[in-house]
């Protein structure tokens, strides 16, 4: 299905920066080894994609820090996952690096969106835990400057 891929766009609740994110996700990574599903990434979600080919065919989630897209990180397979109350979930296993991208400002929404490939941000480099960041709030007046 090439030509295909397609991208998910997601707001990352809570987290402030590129390290609190990878911070939340280590814990994540570190429940579901102890319950037995291996050292896996996942971010679950209420909704199952209904264009889950052309998620897995290459697309990332893309995750918007503090009104910016900030990173992505690549979708690598789809799980099931039942809740306590019996409700059939999206468990999205994604690969553990983050990929920075150029700041994109974007509203807040709830859920996520489909982000075609054409609308995605550039990438910049890979995250590097304690490197030195531009603060959100002068990559996002940058980015809206046509900077960056």
């Amino acid at each position: 299905m090439s030509g295909a891929k397609l991208h998910l766009l997601k707001l990352s609740v809570g987290s402030e920066s590129l390290e609190t994110l990878n911070e939340w996700q280590h814990i994540r990574i570190a429940e579901n080894a102890a319950a037995g599903r291996g050292p896996i990434y996942t971010h679950v979600t209420r909704m199952w994609p209904r264009r889950e080919a052309e998620l897995l065919d290459g697309g990332s989630i893309y995750w918007i820090i503090r009104g910016s897209v900030a990173c992505r990180q690549r979708i690598e397979r789809l799980d099931e996952r039942i809740g306590a109350d019996g409700i059939r979930r999206c468990a999205l296993v994604l690969e553990p690096k983050l990929v920075r991208t150029a700041p994109q400002p974007r509203r807040a929404f709830q859920g996520w969106r489909y982000l075609k490939p054409e609308d995605a941000p550039s990438d910049i480099g890979p995250y590097t835990p304690g490197e030195e960041t531009l603060p959100a709030e002068l990559a996002q007046e940058l980015a809206v400057l046509g900077v960056m």
